[in-house]
């Protein structure tokens, strides 16, 4: 999509979830626009109620399951995360601040609501064998811990209650690696 049009899509988008009064808070590539430099991202990723979704009959849904819908709105294509998910929920209720895009305020996830999602996601997509969404999701949580310094293990233990112990074991050897990262990063620069 034309980055022209990209924008003026994504503004149309939010004027009509704030004029419906749509509950939703943006995450994703995105939102980690509003933290860091450098993510490209042609979709719009929201964590919203599937009973928001009925009051949008201009998202177009392709699919849909217990915890996420994809849709498009004209050829913009929009992800969300449903609230039937307790984390997403969580995230929403909890993670949430409000940043100015598109000439708008939006409900934007927070740094540590972002490194969530993506720590959460992980196991799946390793499962998945997605090694590209994988690698992108791990370069976002180190370029967000980076940039921001946010306390992890307070994260890490949060996500105790939504994984179960394999994966958990995993996302703590993910944060070792992306710390060493970093630690290597900053001894060079």
């Amino acid at each position: 999509m034309n980055p022209d049009i990209l924008i003026e899509t994504v503004a149309r988008f939010f004027s009509l979830l704030r004029e419906r009064q749509i509950d939703y808070v943006l995450v994703g590539g995105i939102a980690l626009l509003q933290y860091v430099e450098g993510r490209n991202t042609e979709d719009i990723d929201l964590i919203m109620a599937v009973s928001a979704l009925e009051h949008l009959p201009e998202l177009q849904l392709e699919t849909r399951d217990a915890d996420f819908a994809r849709s498009k709105f004209g050829d913009l294509r929009v992800d969300v995360l449903l609230t039937n998910n307790p984390l997403f929920a969580e995230v929403r209720k909890r993670c949430t601040t409000s940043q100015r895009f598109v000439e708008q305020e939006i409900p934007c996830a927070t740094v540590e609501g972002l490194i969530l999602l993506k720590l959460y996601a992980l196991p799946s997509l390793y499962r998945q064998g997605n090694f590209t969404r994988v690698a992108l999701f791990e370069n976002d949580i180190a370029t967000l811990m980076h940039a921001h310094n946010p306390l992890i293990e307070p994260l890490v233990n949060e996500l105790t209650t939504y994984l179960n112990d394999g994966d958990m074991r995993h996302i703590k050897q993910i944060i070792e690696d992306i710390q060493q990262r970093i630690r290597r990063f900053d001894e060079r620069s």
